[in-house]
């Protein structure tokens, strides 16, 4: 009931804002990439507005009217709640002079409906979607489902407004025909904006990857970009959803270049996390799905062992989860991929962690390099014990699995843990 009350009244009063404030509106979802999306575009759109971009994972029917009005939830706090009213109060009826210019919100879906919901309280100007996978198919049904509610975003937009749309996934393409303003792809084929040239960047042979490197092209122009501190050639998406908003509004290539300059894709994506015993942790904790658990694997499979180039490297991978009737044959299909990618040691996590394990040892892997684990505590001490200098490990599974315990674990800097790594403050303490 209380909630019902917060959701109804936070609706009402950003509503309010947006019609008191008139800002420009990005709103970005997608199945997987949504939060580095987000980043990537407040940080190009910075070098020439004022921007506030979402919170966290500030996602949905509290997050999203949270957002406009530029306040953290108050969780249980009645005079917490209480200040979020004053200060939505006076945005939704006084113009603010430095209210931001762009909001770069989030936009979530767990149910069908979600999607329009959260656009007729702030109606987008530029919709961005990310990619369409087999993520929250437990409550859409199919992957057709999913795209349908994901495309309710494209057919939200305002007259006139702009699409960015990934290029390179299907479903996220087919939505170009739901425009009727103006779309513009992104991507590593023919996309309007693309990249290629794309390597992973090395301060010196033999050391460890520092980012991935790429030239940025859009018409005749091209320009060389560099996102620091992840890896693998998927970690550059959001880089290019960030570019192609960017051209999109009037930016030059210069100040595309000089935005992504300034954005460090979030904790639990893809990280470079310098590990024990000289080892490198690929922390891509934040959530997993199958098709980004597989690029994942696949960008493991890219990097060399550092030093005298002995070390091994290590798949931990944890349940995958709200994928319904998906759920068994995504699991093999990611076990199969570790197998056929020749990655020296596979840890999993969870039940549906085992099926991953049982589809690589069906499909080649040596039943000793094969290992199951309950929880991530296990998994973390046992990792512990296995790394050996020049070893890289993966650590990637869903949020329930709390698989950002492991890279605690085996990270070269605990103490910086709370900085780096996901779910670190204390509503997460006792989950």
């Amino acid at each position: 009931m209380m909630k019902s009350f917060i959701q109804n009244r936070l609706r009402r009063l950003a509503e309010k804002i947006i019609r008191t404030q008139r800002p420009k509106i990005v709103a970005v979802t997608g199945s997987v990439g949504k939060t580095s999306a987000k980043e990537a575009i407040a940080a190009v759109l910075g070098q020439e507005f004022r921007v506030r971009g979402a919170k966290k994972n500030y996602n949905n029917e509290l997050g999203v009217p949270l957002t406009i009005i530029g306040a953290d939830s108050p969780a249980r706090s009645l005079l917490g709640w209480l200040a979020v009213w004053m200060r939505a109060r006076k945005l939704a009826w006084s113009k603010a002079k430095d209210y931001p210019e762009w909001l770069v919100l989030e936009l979530g879906a767990d149910r069908k409906g979600d999607i329009q919901y959260l656009c007729d309280i702030a109606p987008p100007d530029v919709a961005v979607v990310t990619a369409v996978s087999a993520a929250h198919t437990e409550f859409f049904g199919s992957v057709e489902e999913v795209a349908e509610e994901k495309g309710a975003l494209v057919r939200a937009l305002k007259s006139g407004g702009i699409a960015v749309l990934n290029g390179d996934d299907p479903h996220v393409r087919d939505m170009e025909h739901d425009v009727k303003g103006t779309a513009l792809l992104y991507g590593f084929g023919d996309e309007a904006v693309r990249a290629d040239g794309v390597e992973m960047e090395f301060p010196d042979r033999g050391a460890w990857p520092r980012g991935m490197a790429a030239i940025l092209r859009y018409h005749e122009r091209a320009i060389p970009f560099m996102i620091e501190g992840a890896v693998g050639r998927h970690a550059l998406y959001p880089a290019l959803a960030g570019a192609a908003v960017g051209l999109a509004v009037g930016l030059s290539m210069e100040d595309v270049e000089e935005g992504l300059r300034h954005y460090l894709p979030p904790s639990g994506r893809m990280r470079l996390i310098p590990g024990i015993k000289n080892t490198l942790i690929i922390d891509d904790t934040y959530n997993s799905s199958p098709l980004a658990a597989i690029a994942a694997v696949e960008t493991l499979a890219e990097i060399e062992p550092a030093g005298s180039g002995q070390g091994e490297r290590y798949a931990v991978l944890g349940d995958m989860v709200e994928l319904g009737n998906l759920a068994l044959e995504s699991h093999v299909a990611v076990g199969r991929r570790v197998a056929e990618l020749g990655v020296d040691v596979l840890m999993t996590v969870g039940e549906l962690g085992k099926e991953i394990g049982k589809s690589a040892r069906a499909a080649g892997m040596a039943e000793r390099r094969v290992e199951a684990y309950n929880n991530s505590e296990e998994a973390g001490l046992a990792l512990q014990e296995k790394l050996e200098p020049g070893d890289v490990a993966l650590v990637k599974g869903s949020q329930v699995v709390r698989m950002e315990k492991i890279v605690k674990e085996v990270m070269a800097e605990p103490l910086r843990a709370e900085e780096l790594l996901v779910r670190m403050d204390e509503s997460w303490a006792e989950k």
